[in-house]
């Protein structure tokens, strides 16, 4: 594999995305809400944005879960979908702050087990 030429100094340890596309956190289709106000807020007041990214992100799919959020590291990519409850934000929040504190991220808490999502086809069916 050819190696990147480009380089930053900026290195976090990662990202998360939050969906606030066309139907995440869309109240007026019945859809659970988004706080990203108070996400951005937080993530600021707690220093996070150095150490893991937020990104309040277009379109995200799969449209058919509501409220997805992708955390990306080194290692790839884990998706968690109907995270529909604020009580969940703030528990992202926290795990957050553990892992920048940890400096590394952490496993999500258990309460987030029944929310991972794969959304890509393993095997192609005809």
């Amino acid at each position: 594999m050819e190696e990147l030429a480009l380089k930053t100094k900026k290195l976090v340890l990662g990202q998360v995305s939050v969906c606030v596309g066309c139907c995440c956190g869309n109240t007026a289709n019945g859809r659970p809400a988004v706080p990203v106000e108070w996400l951005k807020k937080e993530w600021r007041a707690r220093g996070l944005l150095k150490r893991i990214q937020l990104t309040m992100s277009g379109c995200l799919g799969p449209c058919d879960v509501p409220n997805i959020v992708t955390i990306s590291n080194e290692s790839g990519t884990q998706w968690l979908g109907n995270i529909d409850e604020f009580e969940q934000y703030r528990e992202l929040l926290e795990w957050a702050v553990a892992s920048r504190n940890a400096a590394r991220l952490l496993p999500l808490p258990k309460s987030f087990r029944g929310h991972t999502i794969d959304p890509f086809s393993h095997t192609l069916r005809h």
